[in-house]
């Protein structure tokens, strides 16, 4: 069982193997002169793709022919014919007749080559390059004698070209066909028996050229044969065949070549008059031959890639009318005259920047129609760019990626590809070929600062500028769009929310409440700058807030502790605070201290003393920054024995704001002696008290008198409606 399974996987790697290598090449064969749109293959199918697969592979055709052929359906299905095809006009006699043609695919990158065998089909019918052909024939003539009446053109190849001649029947003639060594077929015209010029002077013959299509097509040409008196020496050419090489850049008007023939008669009998025999129509374009002197010149442009060899004869006929056949046989020499063609396919335009190394981004089909090391090329590319050219074939390189790319560095790139083939000289082309770097999202936004500070004065209003926060992101489009949200801070993300707030776009911090420095001093907060890439990349900056503080605070006076001016209403007031100073006292002498407070921070809470009321002005003094209250001079027996003290304490703020301290001061050598002074106060206040109380229960009476009054009054009024 393991050894069927182990046969089975064997064979399905194998076969998958062979698909692999039949996909690598394809092969189609297709007649000659198909319509436009006529099916060539199913294209896609043949390369493993599947129809679901076909959209992600973007699969497309190059070709580095001028005119193209082929074409893809719109569903990159088939391979179709996009333009007449005529096998005659593209290949000439070459056979096979082949196209070929590159199919590119991506996801991931392949190329498969296509070649495309162009069938002939017999679509010419022979034709002779004279219809009419004069023969003369001296009535001497030995039989056996051959005369050449030229061979029929057939564009057509294999059993469709020219096959066989036929000649109308003639007891004094018969037909000879040759073949040369290019497979070409001659006719040659055999003298069966002598001729009687007495008899008949002239005899018409038909010679028919058929080739072997299916149906048969054929060509006629009409030979009259003229028969003349003796003439002892027929013109014999130097040759029987030339051989001629000539280079196909040879300039029109040089002498190609010269045919030479010779007459052992005298006279006219050995004057020779040249001209070409059998030559095509197209042969006959190029070449010009002098009937005097055999000399060939070049009259047209050679070309080797049209046309690498030309046949012709040429006939010398003296002035007794007899005549003399030789070949010629032209091969023309291939010069580099052809530069190299590029055409291009870009695969990946624009290039995403995160594409890796070895990425393919064009294919460059490559062609050169000069043949040898004429026709080798090679490609290059100019300059030191992140990209590099790898063979593919032998006329196809692939532009791949050699290096990461990096759109913020740079986002375009000028490729210039030159092809140079190996003549002497060297011919080159170049071609240019722009590709972009589209952009992805791998930059995050990166703030100006990593941390901020700002500073801001309490008491503001809701919703004024904290602070303007920017970050800058090098990628492209919504991948370098920044919006900005609140992270966090130092009282979470919920109390960051509460202080402040932030501007998706701008960045803008604004407060949204008013702050109070004696509250809070200082907070921070995280701001993140997003960008809008997928998925999306985000940096984080803090900001720290610095509240600054107003002198929106008075001092406050500790002690001395207030007095009355603290006293609930209806409820006695506590007596002030008071200081027994012995009589005896010396200047400098300590009465008391002011102590304040001031819940503002800096100079706004830099607290100041001032004597601002007392009974004897000239007494007591306070210290400006201390607040101690200090006899000026020594108390003398003059001095009244209550005394009454005002400090005022003000902060430094603009504006500076105060508070007062009142301090009572008894002169007396002991307790005792002050106590009947302090007894007077406490009754004073006593007094006060009950007096105030006095008019609260008065006030109490006339309410509810009122009171009883508008009841009665309402009681009244309703009796009377009654």
């Amino acid at each position: 069982g393991w050894a069927g399974a182990g046969r089975v996987a064997l064979l399905a790697v194998l076969l998958c193997l062979w698909c692999r290598a039949v996909a690598e090449q394809v092969r189609y064969s297709i007649p000659e002169e198909l319509g436009r749109g006529s099916l060539v293959g199913p294209l896609a199918r043949d390369l493993g793709l599947s129809a679901d697969e076909l959209p992600a592979r973007k699969l497309r055709i190059v070709a580095g022919d001028e005119k193209q052929y082929f074409i893809l359906e719109e569903d990159n299905t088939n391979l179709r014919v996009n333009d007449r095809i005529d096998r005659e006009s593209i290949c000439g006699a070459v056979s096979p007749c082949v196209l070929s043609l590159e199919a590119v695919v991506e996801n991931p990158f392949d190329i498969f080559h296509v070649s495309v065998t162009i069938q002939d089909i017999n679509d010419n019918a022979p034709q002779f390059n004279r219809e009419f052909v004069t023969i003369e024939m001296i009535e001497s003539t030995p039989p056996g004698t051959r005369f050449p009446l030229g061979s029929g053109r057939d564009p057509d190849i294999g059993v469709n070209s020219l096959q066989n001649y036929e000649l109308t029947p003639n007891p004094l003639f018969s037909l000879l066909v040759r073949e040369s060594p290019d497979g070409t077929k001659h006719a040659e015209l055999v003298l069966e028996k002598i001729l009687d010029r007495e008899k008949q002077r002239n005899h018409h013959l038909i010679l028919t050229a058929v080739d072997g299509g299916d149906p048969v097509r054929s060509g006629t040409a009409q030979i009259k044969i003229n028969v003349t008196d003796a003439n002892d020496n027929p013109p014999v050419f130097t040759k029987e065949i030339y051989k001629v090489r000539l280079m196909e850049n040879l300039p029109e008007g040089s002498l190609a070549f010269r045919v030479k023939a010779t007459d052992n008669d005298e006279g006219t009998n050995a004057e020779i008059t040249y001209s070409f025999g059998d030559i095509a129509s197209s042969t006959r374009q190029l070449f010009t031959l002098d009937p005097r002197t055999g000399d060939v010149k070049v009259t047209g442009p050679l070309d080797y890639e049209e046309r690498k060899y030309y046949e012709a004869s040429v006939e010398g006929k003296d002035g007794g009318g007899l005549t003399a056949h030789a070949k010629v046989h032209i091969d023309i020499i291939d010069v580099n005259d052809n530069a190299p063609t590029l055409s291009l396919l870009p695969i990946l335009n624009p290039i995403p920047e995160d594409s890796v190394p070895s990425t393919v981004v064009a294919v460059i089909n490559v062609r050169d129609r000069d043949s040898g090391e004429n026709g080798e090329v090679s490609c290059k590319m100019d300059g030191n760019l992140p990209f590099r050219l790898e063979t593919s074939s032998e006329n196809t390189y692939k532009l791949i990626i050699a290096s990461p790319l990096d759109r913020e560095n740079v986002s375009a790139y000028n490729i210039t590809i030159t092809a140079t083939d190996h003549g002497s000289p060297a011919l080159s082309s170049s071609t240019e070929l722009v590709l972009e770097v589209s952009d992805v999202n791998d930059n995050a936004p990166v703030f100006e600062e990593a941390a901020y500070s700002a500073y801001v004065w309490e008491n503001n209003a809701a919703g004024a500028l904290v602070v303007r926060v920017q970050a800058r992101d090098a990628d492209a489009g919504t991948n370098g769009r920044v919006s900005y949200w609140l992270a966090g801070g130092s009282a979470g993300a919920a109390g960051a929310a509460a202080l402040v707030s932030v501007e998706a776009r701008s960045g803008a911090l604004y407060a949204q409440r008013s702050f109070d420095y004696e509250q809070c001093r200082e907070f921070a907060v995280a701001v993140r700058a997003q960008d809008g890439g997928a998925p999306a990349r985000s940096s984080t900056a803090t900001v720290r807030v610095f509240v600054l503080d107003r002198n929106d605070n008075a001092p406050r006076v500790l002690w001395p502790a207030a007095g009355a001016g603290a006293a609930a209403p209806g409820a006695a007031s506590a007596p002030a605070p008071f200081e027994v100073v012995p009589r005896s006292a010396e200047a400098g002498y300590l009465v008391a201290k002011v102590v304040a407070v001031d819940a503002d921070a800096g100079r706004n809470a830099w607290l100041s003393y001032e004597l601002v009321q007392a009974s004897e002005p000239a007494l007591f003094g306070v210290g400006l920054h201390s607040g101690e209250v200090r006899t000026a001079r020594a108390v003398s027996e003059r001095d009244a024995a209550k005394q009454r003290v005002v400090a005022v304490v003000k902060d430094h703020g603009q504006p500076a704001l105060s508070a007062t301290a009142t301090l009572h001061v008894v002169l007396a050598e002991s307790l005792q002696e002050a106590l009947p002074e302090l007894s007077e106060r406490a009754a004073g206040g006593e007094a006060a008290a009950a007096e105030l109380q006095f008019y609260l229960v008065l006030a109490l009476a006339l309410l509810s008198a009122l009171f009883l009054l508008s009841v009665a009054l309402a009681v009244l009024a309703r009796l009377r409606r009654a």
